[in-house]
Parts: structure tokens; sequence; C-alpha cells
């Protein structure tokens, strides 16, 4: 049995590294200044288009584009973007991308946007009605995991992740691309038949969640077109618009100008692009273009609050500043603005995090950003999650950290640690650029199309970075930080699931108040050890064996542990790792509940003996490591994701919990806050109600698997729960397996 669960854990990890982005998909979206990449081989662009057509971004920009795709555009103006990948094998990725969402539906043709994304899988020229779904599933492919398309404010996706490369395969796929985007016939009767399903979209999105994003939307963007145009749009109009309001979406917005194409896989990329330019250029569409949508001028705003009252959402504030919108193009120096600015939000957001880690933290997590939305707004805002009733802390502390970060800037030590934790995890995707996943490469272009942005190779955005850093200050990104936060207001927008006792007015003068409390610079802290490098003598190794067909070593210790090493090529440069101790949830009791619930965060939160779990992040700043815990059928398992560089790290890390994890109180608090609050949210939607209960009736109501009620909830013993896991994890037999880029 043991042995049957080693190839089990062996198949699972090697399954893991085919499919996971993991550590080495770190893609950042900003970069730098002008560095020694900007001399690297430009891509190949096909001839120029018919007048104003598209263009890709690297046309009119100075930041190097990847050389690895052909980029080009076709007489008609449709772009496209094929680059050859072979992770994995003997597979692709098609992705159409149409400029057009809902800011461009009339009023008449509210939620249309989406709608016509179902029609284009209901019936074109060519494809009848319900015809084109078995002619997918006939060249194995699944709706959902390899079919698939959204729609946003401002784009719609189609999407297929082909399972062969073979001629017939690609052939059908790029066809079905073809029919969609100009063949759609968007028959009258199908559209009456569609109507029951889109609108049973919109009653399953409206969730609490969605009514806060329209809420939050109307508040911060006042007078502007995008709260007015949701993308699931107006039920009435769902239910009631002719089909020649379909088609005046489509005619007026589904064109060759407004498209990108883009192909990634395993096949010949000169072979793809001619299959391109054969399908495509033909595509026509004579009806005039639309004008754009007017998203309408950000509103001059003065300092304001809204108080949002949603039973089942989730207690939040946020605190925003608004501007115009950033449009400058993607160029070296905008990436060098954006990496200072970068660096110094996310000095103040592991301020946040500690915060929200303390004994009795004010909130219950916090973080700041600044983004464009939409083409239509600036936002720089605090983010903030507290428990029911704690505005008034969360609100204080959240404003004060971040007036601190304003008025007395960052550390240099501070700096140091984002920059050497960023510079890493660049190092490892540049280590890991060749075995990048099919369909994120492919996501990654539609993203760069979508954004006018040019689509850079992991080495320049590491080049890039290393340059803005190379002479970078703590000044220069204390400057960057304030201006940041430059803006109309600030605007207060709370969320809460009851009333606040004074409304408005109550959140405002806690804010002046809170406003007019001076703060001083953080204290410096004091360099940590990593003490965890020592675990005494080895064991001898009594057996090993090795299993050719599987290329996998097995190695058992004369203290029991058993080792499974198994090298794959599917990922360069990552190493996962899982170690499985006890017996996971055949050793939890059946006859009583028990927090399970909280194993997971209780545990890796909990921290070290030697050291809390935010002191292991800071003494291990710039190592690549993961920590994961949860309970398997069998098995406790703690595992975690790694580089060649870093595998001894890893490995201490999972042993020293393994050993010594130190089950500190304050994360179960957090967590029974957690889960207290969820109950409500999990109440407040069928799909809430169907997680917190299925776990439970799929295994005839064991209650190992049961989420807790609020009594369980208020009654559960850390210590109890501690002694349980820690039990098996200090008795049980240990299996260790280690799969990936390793000897």
């Amino acid at each position: 049995m043991r042995h049957i669960r080693r190839l089990l854990a062996i198949t699972a990890c090697a399954s893991a590294l085919a499919a996971c982005a993991g550590l080495t998909e770190f893609a950042p979206s900003f970069g730098g200044r002008e560095s020694p990449a900007a001399a690297a081989p430009a891509p190949t662009v096909a001839a120029a288009p018919a007048e104003g057509a598209q263009r890709w971004a690297q046309s009119v920009s100075d930041v190097p584009a990847d050389p690895a795709p052909i980029f080009g555009v076709l007489p008609n103006g449709m772009r496209y973007a094929v680059m050859r990948n072979a992770t994995p094998p003997a597979q692709a990725s098609l992705r159409l991308h149409i400029a057009a969402g809902s800011l461009m539906e009339e009023e008449d043709q509210r939620g249309l946007a989406h709608f016509i994304e179902h029609m284009a899988f209901n019936g074109t020229t060519s494809v009848p009605e319900g015809q084109l779904l078995p002619i997918l599933e006939r060249l194995g492919l699944a709706f959902g995991p390899d079919t698939n398309a959204f729609t946003s404010f401002d784009q719609t996706v189609y999407q297929l992740d082909l399972p062969n490369t073979a001629t017939d395969t690609v052939a059908t796929g790029l066809m079905i691309m073809r029919e969609m985007a100009g063949e759609a016939v968007l028959d009258a009767e199908a559209i009456e038949r569609e109507r029951g399903i889109v609108i049973s979209e919109e009653r399953t999105r409206a969730t609490p969640g969605y009514r806060v994003a329209q809420a939050r939307y109307d508040f911060l963007m006042r007078d502007q077109l995008l709260p007015r145009r949701f993308p699931i749009g107006d039920v009435d109009i769902l239910r009631t618009a002719p089909r020649e309001r379909f088609v005046a979406f489509y005619d007026a917005w589904y064109r060759p100008e407004r498209a990108t194409l883009v192909a990634v896989g395993d096949f010949d990329p000169a072979e793809m692009e001619a299959r391109i330019r054969a399908g495509f250029s033909d595509w026509t569409n004579p009806t005039p273009p639309a004008a754009e949508p007017e998203l309408g001028p950000v509103a001059p705003r003065e300092p304001e609050t809204r108080i949002f009252v949603e039973p089942g959402a989730q207690s939040s504030l946020q605190i925003a500043w608004v501007s115009p919108p950033d449009l400058d193009p993607d160029r070296l120096e905008e990436r060098r603005e954006n990496w200072i600015r970068r660096l110094g939000l996310a000095v103040l957001n592991r301020r946040f995090q500690s915060l929200a880690r303390a004994n009795e933290p004010p909130f219950l997590s916090a973080a700041a950003s600044r983004s464009t939305e939409y083409d239509a707004i600036d936002t720089a805002t605090v983010y903030v999650n507290f428990q029911p009733g704690g505005w008034r802390a969360a609100l204080e502390a959240a404003e004060q950290e971040q007036r601190r970060a304003v008025e007395h800037g960052v550390g240099e030590a501070e700096l140091q640690r984002e920059i050497t934790e960023i510079r890493e995890r660049l190092r490892s995707t540049v280590a890991g650029a060749a075995t990048r996943r099919t369909p994120t490469l492919a996501n990654q272009l539609v993203a760069a199309a979508h954004q006018d942005s040019v689509f850079t190779s992991p080495a320049v955005d590491l080049e890039i970075f290393e340059a803005v850093v190379s002479d970078l200050t703590a000044g220069q990104v204390s400057a960057a930080l304030r201006e940041a936060f430059s803006g109309d207001g600030p605007l207060l927008f709370v969320t809460t699931p009851e009333p606040i006792e004074g409304a408005e007015p109550a959140v405002t003068a806690a804010f002046e108040a809170s406003r007019a409390t001076p703060v001083t610079a953080p204290e410096a802290r004091a360099a940590l050890d990593w003490p965890y490098a020592d675990f005494g003598a080895a064991s001898a190794v009594v057996d090993r064996q090795e299993i050719l067909d599987l290329e996998t070593t097995l190695v058992t210790f004369a203290n029991g542990v058993r080792l499974t090493i198994k090298p794959t090529s599917f990922r360069n440069d990552q190493i996962l790792v899982s170690v499985r101790a006890g017996d996971g949830f055949q050793a939890v009791p059946t006859d009583r509940p028990t927090a399970m619930w909280a194993a997971s965060g209780a545990l890796t939160e909990g921290g070290l003996g030697a050291l809390t779990a935010e002191q292991l992040e800071e003494v291990l700043s710039g190592r690549l490591y993961g920590l994961n815990f949860g309970t398997g059928e069998d098995a406790f398992v703690l595992n975690g994701a790694t580089r060649p560089d870093d595998l001894d790290v890893q490995l201490q890390v999972l042993a020293a919990y393994l050993t010594d994890a130190a089950w500190r109180p304050e994360p179960f608090e957090r967590l029974r806050t957690l889960y207290s609050q969820a109950l409500d949210q999990l109440a407040a939607t069928p799909g809430g109600v169907f997680s917190r209960e299925s776990a439970a009736l799929l295994r005839s109501g064991d209650p190992r698997w049961a989420f807790p009620t609020a009594e369980q909830i208020v009654a559960a013993d850390r210590t109890q729960l501690r002694d349980l896991i820690q039990g098996e994890l200090s008795e049980g037999p240990i299996e260790v397996v280690v799969v990936g880029d390793v000897d």
C-alpha cells in the first residue's frame, strides 16, 4: 500500500509540474529604462496593412519586443501573433481577441456583448446551430477546460486549447475562430433559446460581491459610462432585445481591424502564419465602423464618504484618490516609473501585512495599489478587510500606515528586500523561459495586444528591472510613493453587512480625527539568522531501487523515512517537493467535530519555534520556496515549489515545520474570525451554500469534511488541533517526494 501511495504521489507531483504556472510564471507588467537588451533582434513583422488598421505596440515603442513570436497585420487590419512553444508537446492554444465589450453597447443593447459571445458558439454560416461543440468534442476538446470565452467592459476573447497539432485539428480550430469572428448567424429562434441561459448567468452573478463592485464604480466613477455598462447587462433587455440589435452590435464591432488572433504551440510558425493569412485575409466588414464610446471625464472630487450596506458582503473599506487616466504609451521611461512606484507600494503592503499578523490586529488584511481602470480613470486605493463592527480601528490603522509611508518614506533595508524578492523571481522566470506553458503564453500575448503594450522576453524584463534598480535610492522610491497617492479625494467607500451607527458623518469624523494624529517613522528591525540549516547526522541509506520505466529512484533510510526522486523536463528550473506524514483524515475522529478547517493556516502561519511566520519570510528573503499544508485521505501533506539553487532551503523549511511548528494562537484567532464571517457570505448565494454543504454531503454527512457551524467555530480548540496533527507529524510514517528539474 505504501509503495502504491508513493507512485501516486509521484504522478501527482509530475502532473502538477506539467500543468501549473508555478514560481517561474512571474510575469511583471512593468519594467524600467534603457538597457543592453534594447539591442535585441527585432521580431518578425508582416507587410504593412491598410491605412487606419491596428499596429503592434513595438512599432512605436523603444521597448524591445520578444523576438520569438511572429507579429503581423493583415491588409484588412487584423493583427496576429504566432509563436512556437513545446510545453506541453504537440499541443496548441488559439485566442481570438475582439477589442469590444460592454462599453461599446448602446442603451438598448446592455448585455448584448456578452450575449453575442454565447451566440458565436451557436450557429455560423458554415457550422449549423448545435454542431460547433460536437465538432470540437470529436477533436478531443471539452467545453470549459479547452473551449471557452469571456466578455469584459472593453474586450471579448474566444479560447481554444487544441489537444494536438494534427493538420485537421489546427485547420478546424482556425476555421471555427474565423466563423465566430465574422460569420455568426445570430438566428432569431436560436437567440430565443439562449435567453434563459444568459439570464440564469445574471442570476448566478448577482452576488453581494457583484453589487459591491457596481456600487464602488458608481461612487468612484461618478457620471462616467462604465458603471452603467456592466457586462451582464439589463435583464429586461436580455429578455426582449430583438435580433436587429444583436446584428447591429456584431456588425459594428466584430471587424478585422478590431481583432487579434494569437496562435501558440508545437507547430511550424511559418506554416501557421500562412494558414492565418489564407484563412482570415478575406474577412471584410462593409458596415461603417462605430464611434468609440465616450467614457466621460473624471469629475473633480472633494473628500467624500459613502457607506454601502449589503447583507452577506465582506466588511471592507477603501480609501481612494482619483485622477484622469494615464494613457502614455508603453516606453522604457514609462516602465521605469511604474517599477519605482511598484517598489514603493510593495514596501507599504509589506507593512500592512505585518499589521494584519500582529496580536489583536486592527484588520484582517490590507493592500495598496495604483492602476488605470479601463482607460477611464486612475485610482490610488488602500483596500482593507476587517471584522464586522471593526471599521474604526481598521480605518485608523490603514490611514495612518499609508500616511506614515508618504510622510516618512521607505527605508533602505525595506527597499532592498523588495528588490531582492522581485529580482529572484525574475531570474527564476528567465531560467524557466524555455518551458513556459503554451496557454500562459497565449494569454500573455492577448494581454499585450489588449493593453497596447510590448510583449517582452523574461530576459529583457530582468535587464530592464536591473537597469532601474542599479542606481535607485530610497529617496526616489519615497517620492514616487507620494506621487502615487496624488489625485482628488480621499474618497471613502465602506461596505458593511449592517448599517453603521452615525452613518457617513461618523465615518468621516473618524477619518478626519485619524488624519490629525501625528505619525512617526517606523523603527528599523534587527537582522535575523536562519536557525534550521542543521538537523543532525544524516540517516544511513538501507535500500535504493531504480524504476527504469518511470525514471524514478526509491530510497529508504535507516530511520524509516522514504524518499522518491523523479527528474522531469516539464519545467526548467522548477522542483516540487511533497512531504507526507501520518494518516491524514484517517486519523481524525469521526464521532465529533474538530477544528480541521483551521489546520492549514494555523500550522503555516503559526510559524516555527525560533521564528514567527513573518520572521521566516524576512530571513529567507530572496530564496524561492513554497509552504503549504493540507490534509489528504491518508496523509498530512507539507509541500512547496522551488528551484535547484534553493532546494536545500525548501527541504529545510518543510523539515522545520514537520519537527518544530509553533502553533502560535494569533493565526488561529484570525481564522476563527474569517470563518465566522464566511458563514454569512456563503449563505448569501446558491454557489456559496453548495460549497459549504457539498463536501460533507458527498461523504454521507461525515463530520470530518463538514463546514463548521457558528457554534463550532466559537468552541474550536487550538490545543486539541495542534495535539492531533503534531502527534501524526512526529510519530507517523514519513514519505518525501521530489519531482522536477533535479538529479
